[in-house]
């Protein structure tokens, strides 16, 4: 057993340092992604709801102000809806705008569209 030699306690510790900076860099880089992944999604279903109460104020009559479907809202947890009507010169068309807010934050997503009163 004479000629048989281990690691040396000075190794152990580098080696155990070197693993440790690895393993910090890794869950550091895991930590990032997952909040990206959150704003993506939060992004996402904020553009989903502005598309769906979009699509809801398109197919009710022509009018001067509009009411968010609570029926669309009720499916997203922690989202609100602002419609916004813009008469343009004619009078016979507008602008109308959705502007979708995550719990407390600012706008996440805003959607711009025209009506035409037919």
């Amino acid at each position: 057993m004479k000629g048989e030699k281990g690691f040396s306690f000075a190794e152990v510790v580098i080696s155990l340092a070197i693993m440790g900076i690895v393993a910090v860099g890794f869950l550091s880089g895991l930590t990032t992604a997952s909040r990206g992944l959150m704003t993506t999604d939060e992004r996402e279903t904020a553009n989903n709801l502005a598309e769906a109460q979009m699509e809801y104020v398109k197919n009710l009559p022509y009018g001067v102000s509009y009411s968010k479907s609570m029926e669309i809202l009720g499916e997203y947890d922690y989202y609100d809806v602002d419609i916004v009507t813009t008469a343009l010169e004619d009078g016979n068309m507008q602008r109308v705008e959705v502007a979708v807010h995550h719990q407390d934050k600012l706008e996440v997503i805003v959607l711009q569209d025209y009506k035409v009163n037919r």
